[in-house]
Parts: C-alpha cells; structure tokens; sequence
C-alpha cells in the first residue's frame, strides 16, 4: 500500500469525525426547565407529587417548582419574567391578566368546595355579628370576591365591615391579636386558626363553582414550547391519579417537600380537578363554564376600580393543552 492510500484513509476517518461531532443529536440544545410558581395550598401540590415520582421527566421535561406564601410576590415575580408558569385562582388570574395580556390559562387543577373559609373570634356568632367589625381578605382579588359574597347572604355590604387587606397566612395571628374579628383563609392556617381558638363562619361549600384554582403560561412559552406545555399537562393529571390512588404516600410525599404537617393535607373541601372535568369547565353549555365565572370575577373588579376594562376571555383561556395522562388514552 502507498502513502496516498493511507492519506485517503486520513481522511476519510477525519470527515466522519467532523461529521459525528456535528451532527444533529450532538446539536441539540437542552431546553431550560419549565419554571412555575405555586402557593402552598392543596390543589397546586400534584406537581410535587409529579415530580418526587418521576412523572415530569417522563413526559420529557425538566419543571423548576416554587411554593411561597405571600401572593403579591409570587405574582410581582411571574409579571417580572421570573416564571414561566404560575398557579393562582381565577379571580387573581383575572387581576394579573390586566397587567400581563399575553398569558393564558392551560387548565383548572381544583375547585374549593369548603376548603376556603371565613374564620371569626368566638363571639361572632354569626355573619350579621361582623356589622362594624374587621374582616380580613386579601383586597383586590378573588378572596374580596368571596367575602363580599358571604356578606350577600344576610343582605350585607362590604360598607357593613371594615375590609383589612390580610393575607390568609397572617389570619391566625391577627385573630389573636384582635387586629381583625374575622378572616379569610385556608390549610394550613386554617387548622393554626382553630387552635387558637377560633371558629369557622362561612366555607366555600356555600359558594359552588366561585374559587376555581388554574395553571397559566406566559404566552411566549405557550409559542415556544407547546409540546413542553402538553407535557407538563399530563403528568399533572398522571399525578394526580397516582395521589389519589395512593393517599398516605402522596401526602408523605408532600408533607417531606414542603416541610408542613401530615395531619393538615387532606382532601376535604377540594375537588382536585382530573381531565374528565377541565373538558367540562371549557364546554359552553355546561352549567361550570369558566368564561361565565370569569366574567362574573371580571364585572366585580370593574366596578371596585381594580381593573379598567373588561378583557377579551376568548384569548385568556386555552384548553388545546388538555390531553389525558397515558393511562387514559384511549
């Protein structure tokens, strides 16, 4: 064999080098994690589930969760890019949308149906017993929205109160310390309230189809990633059915991660909401129609001053993300 002939071997080999080093799969750019943002509260702890379990990575994505606690900052950092995703209730979806129109909501992961509740001193025995006294909500979001609700029942007004603007988590000690006579809040300050001696007054049972908790992208992700966003959808719903098929080791699960107690996680109070019922909520002709309740939340903060107009819902809301966990395909 001659010199040119191992030249030609040389390069050859080289070339398929080259080319290997540069080929497609070598290309490809990992995507960043999904980073949402979730208050501590039952309904938005499926994606721990989701992600302790392996469901996310599964589905083929990474998801960067964050659970806080005061809602002003959650939703201050989601308008300032830090999130891509953020789980909020309807009637605070509603509020941040005015701020921030191009996000959508993807689905609806729960339905408070008692797990929302208005917490009073003991002397209050009754809803008429708050006339002139302070109650505590979270003002300019869906929490204003129910108080003022339960007010309606015994043909009260908020100008009957004194509305405190109060977070849920700071109600057991402004209770205590006779900042406020009455609040609103939830798990695990609900259970904080009671033995402080306090007392429930009015639940969310009272309010069907009101509290709505949903999962909303910022709409360049929604572009750029919607098989991510689809992925992310199933195994939120994969979870979900693990949990609920497995009871005490979700809760171990989640009681582990977010460091509060076993004894306080419980699905009393909530609907966690499957696949079968987010295509309910986005049929028009079902009685729970998210676009009716939301235009309900939309109306009410009009007329408070909290927003200035009322925003187009049809491009608030994207339901195409919705497909079943495998499981549940057909």
């Amino acid at each position: 064999m001659n010199r040119s002939f191992f030249n030609s071997i040389f390069i050859i080999i080289t070339c398929w080098l080259l080319f290997a080093c540069h080929s497609p799969e070598s290309l490809t750019v990992k995507r960043p994690p999904l980073k949402v943002s979730f208050i501590s509260f039952v309904g938005h702890r499926p994606g721990i589930i989701a992600q302790e379990k392996g469901f996310f990575k599964a589905q083929g994505i990474d998801v960067e969760l964050s659970y806080v606690d005061y809602l002003q900052l959650q939703q201050a950092d989601f308008s300032a890019g830090k999130y891509d995703g953020i789980g909020l209730t309807l009637g605070d979806f509603m509020i941040l949308s005015a701020t921030n129109p191009d996000m959508q909501a993807v689905m609806v992961v729960d339905e408070s149906t008692g797990a929302d509740v208005v917490v009073a001193q003991s002397n209050i025995k009754t809803i008429l017993n708050l006339k002139g006294k302070k109650l505590g909500a979270n003002l300019g979001g869906f929490s204003e929205v129910f108080v003022t609700e339960m007010l309606k029942i015994s043909k009260l007004t908020s100008d009957d109160v004194r509305l405190v603007k109060v977070d849920g988590l700071e109600v057991p000690q402004r209770l205590q310390n006779n900042a406020i006579q009455a609040g609103h809040t939830w798990e695990p300050h609900l259970s904080e309230s009671l033995k402080l001696g306090a007392k429930i007054l009015f639940t969310s049972k009272q309010t069907p189809g009101l509290i709505l908790d949903l999962i909303a992208f910022r709409g360049e992700v929604i572009r750029e990633r919607p098989e991510d966003i689809r992925a992310f959808v199933r195994a939120w719903f994969q979870a979900l059915s693990y949990w609920e098929a497995n009871i005490p080791e979700g809760n171990a699960i989640v009681s582990k991660a977010l460091n509060i107690p076993i004894k306080t996680l419980s699905f009393d109070g909530i609907d966690l909401t499957d696949f079968a019922e987010n295509q309910n909520f986005f049929q028009s002709n079902s009685p729970n129609y998210i676009y009716k309740t939301a235009k309900k939340y939309a109306d009410f903060f009009i007329r408070a001053g909290n927003v200035t107009r009322l925003p187009n819902l049809e491009t608030l809301f994207n339901s195409s993300f919705l497909t079943p966990p495998p499981s549940l395909k057909l």
